[in-house]
């Protein structure tokens, strides 16, 4: 899985612009670990990667600010997570629908993070009664 790309794509589709990757190194050459930020739509979207590479680090922020889109919080992950994330398909239209219906159905003092994070509850929901369930990549 292309973590970064499928990112991009997600949100550049979403009407929200290319993520910007933020990325500080710290510690002697030898030693060099990398942390990374994804801002997208001027927020920070999950918990940030940190890897012994640039691109390690931008893969695993990727996959944590997708995981921040879809409304898992990195607490509800398991500690030895082994297995590959799941992918759900993007369909537009019935995304749309989803974020339509949250905000709708949302308290007046709601935040944009609640709304997306209902959102995304829904949609995954909606496709999974349809059988349009999450892909394993391995």
């Amino acid at each position: 899985m292309n973590a970064k790309g499928e990112l991009i794509a997600r949100l550049v589709g979403q009407g929200q612009g290319a993520p910007i990757f933020e990325a500080v190194s710290h510690g002697p050459a030898h030693e060099r670990l990398f942390r990374v930020q994804v801002i997208a739509s001027g927020r920070v979207l999950g918990v940030g990667g940190e890897g012994r590479s640039k691109k390690d680090a931008e893969r695993l922020a990727a996959e944590s600010a997708m995981r921040a889109l879809d409304g898992v919080s990195e607490a509800e992950l398991p500690e030895d997570e082994t297995e590959a994330p799941a992918r759900w398909p993007i369909y537009s239209g019935v995304l749309e629908a989803a974020l339509e219906t949250a905000l709708e159905l949302s308290h007046d003092d709601a935040t944009l993070d609640e709304v997306r994070a209902d959102a995304a509850r829904l949609y995954r929901d909606l496709l999974g009664e349809l059988g349009h369930g999450p892909e394993q990549e391995g």
